[in-house]
């Protein structure tokens, strides 16, 4: 069940911007307005957040699914999904192959994508080629994968794409794998990335994360993310009206399997150079008070405290988010 687990990870995003989804309901609800640039600001943001956090995931459970390269002995039974290429190893990534190379001097696994993901939310084509030294196990603390990315992402409903290019580094710090997470203490990631993002009106910007994860097991799971431990911020850049922002996490973001891998609480706030200040605070219930996980079934809130300094213009918005 331990191993089953761990490749649910790839079918969530563990820390997720909902700012678009408030901006885009704030005719309806809110005290003030946004313009339409603004909103296009915080979907861009939002869609590449949830991206990054993809690459991640899919990294996470492409790595443990190969013992050569993991250092595990043993491996996950096959699921539906992901095809892999090569050998025996055993993987489940939606609308994805994988290939291997275990043989050269750095070792190396090629996600390829093909199609949409677990969610049918969006669909994915390009690769995440994922690099490790020969000699050195994912599981050893300390060992540092390179990913070399270049997507392009199409959500579904509206047609909207992004393409992510760059180069990201994960540390497996504390050392260990997520099978073997409920028999030790803790499992600490340390992960930064440069990132070339493509929007789709052919604007090219620069984006930059710094986010430290540590996975521990309580009932299940658990992913708290932070800002990166030598940061003040979890990304940061210049959208694609060339407005530089940081998003800082400003309350530990929490992800629990217990509640069906929901974000149940965390903070995000957002500051931009345009004067405008967004907070969003998850795991509320209807009413906007902190809550525990409502059930399956039941929905998840956040608030979105919108401002701009230099307007004075503010606003509040309770939305649910799952």
């Amino acid at each position: 069940m331990k191993t089953n687990n761990l490749f649910r990870i790839a079918l969530f995003a563990a820390s997720i911007t909902l700012f678009a989804v408030a901006c885009k309901k704030d005719n309806q609800s809110s005290t003030g307005s946004t313009s339409a640039n603004e909103q296009t600001a915080a979907d861009d943001q939002t869609m590449v957040s949830e991206q990054d956090e993809s690459t991640n995931n899919d990294a996470e459970a492409a790595l443990s699914s190969s013992a050569s390269i993991s250092g595990a002995s043993l491996i996950s039974q096959p699921k539906s999904g992901g095809t892999v290429l090569g050998g025996n190893d055993l993987i489940s990534l939606c609308g994805s192959t994988i290939s291997y190379d275990t043989t050269s001097d750095t070792k190396s696994m090629t996600i390829t994508y093909d199609s949409a993901d677990c969610f049918g939310k969006n669909t994915r084509t390009g690769t995440i080629k994922i690099s490790i030294p020969k000699g050195v196990h994912w599981r050893d603390a300390g060992a540092t994968v390179t990913l070399d990315v270049n997507i392009k992402i199409t959500r579904k409903s509206d047609g909207k794409s992004i393409t992510i290019q760059g180069t990201k580094s994960i540390v497996n710090t504390s050392g260990g794998l997520l099978v073997d997470l409920a028999t030790s203490d803790s499992i600490v990631h340390e992960i930064t990335a440069q990132w070339t993002v493509t929007f789709n009106n052919g604007t090219t910007r620069t984006w930059n994360v710094a986010k430290h994860r540590v996975f521990t097991y309580v009932n299940g799971i658990v992913i708290t993310t932070t800002n990166g431990l030598n940061s003040s911020y979890a990304e940061s850049g210049t959208n694609r009206f060339g407005v530089n922002f940081t998003s800082s996490i400003t309350a530990p973001k929490v992800i629990a399997q217990s509640c069906d891998f929901r974000l149940t609480s965390g903070q995000n706030t957002i500051t931009r150079g345009d004067n405008i200040t967004a907070i969003v605070t998850y795991g509320l219930d209807a009413s906007g008070n902190a809550t525990s996980c409502p059930g399956a079934g039941a929905a998840y809130y956040a608030k979105l405290d919108w401002s701009n300094s230099a307007t004075g213009k503010s606003y509040s918005l309770l939305f649910q988010y799952w």
